[in-house]
């Protein structure tokens, strides 16, 4: 027992998760689990089904569903090498933005909506894209990336749902600025 003691923090350690390709294994859990302990892409996808929830139908299913299909455009603009400027900054401008029409309680037309988020799931695809060629198994991972995402949408839809309670709009709006203060953090490179 003692001498398994100096173990128990390694098997507690999780890998540290960025845009360079370090930390990938290549199947599904890396894929999996890469979105849910990277925060940039938490509160950005927390952000799009709260937001979503927020402006009501047909948003609520729309917003995330738009964002997984051209984060997987942006990904494949990722693999196949296409440059783009300033994904890093894109990904955390996308926690500012998103939180920020969430705490102001921005109702803009689905139109406007779906461009915003498909904007900024470009940025975020193309980081996960650039990966995926030395990934052992890219479909797996690309899989497990997506339903995370999905998840994370789900995660804000059910929280935005709170709109319905005379209190919840506060509380909806208070994640917001959470959310923008976290994307704050990592576009000014203090997180």
């Amino acid at each position: 027992m003692h001498r398994t003691l100096p173990l128990i923090p390694a098997l507690l350690a999780t890998p540290a998760l960025a845009h360079t390709g370090a930390g990938i294994q290549g199947g599904l859990m890396s894929g999996f689990t890469h979105p849910l302990f990277g925060w940039d892409h938490v509160v950005a996808m927390v952000a799009v089904g709260l937001w979503g929830a927020f402006l009501g139908r047909p948003a609520i299913w729309l917003l995330p569903v738009v964002f997984p299909m051209v984060m997987a455009f942006g990904g494949a603009l990722g693999v196949i090498g296409v440059p783009l400027p300033a994904v890093e900054q894109g990904i955390a401008l996308s926690g500012v933005v998103l939180g920020l029409l969430v705490a102001l309680a921005v109702r803009a037309p689905i139109w406007v909506a779906a461009l915003i988020v498909g904007v900024f799931a470009i940025f975020h695809g193309h980081a996960h894209g650039t990966e995926l060629p030395t990934a052992a198994n890219p479909f797996a991972y690309a899989l497990g990336f997506v339903t995370a995402t999905g998840l994370l949408h789900l995660a804000g839809i059910a929280f935005g749902f709170l709109t319905a309670l005379p209190w919840g709009q506060w509380a909806v709006r208070g994640a917001g600025v959470v959310v923008a203060l976290v994307g704050a953090a990592f576009l000014t490179g203090l997180a």
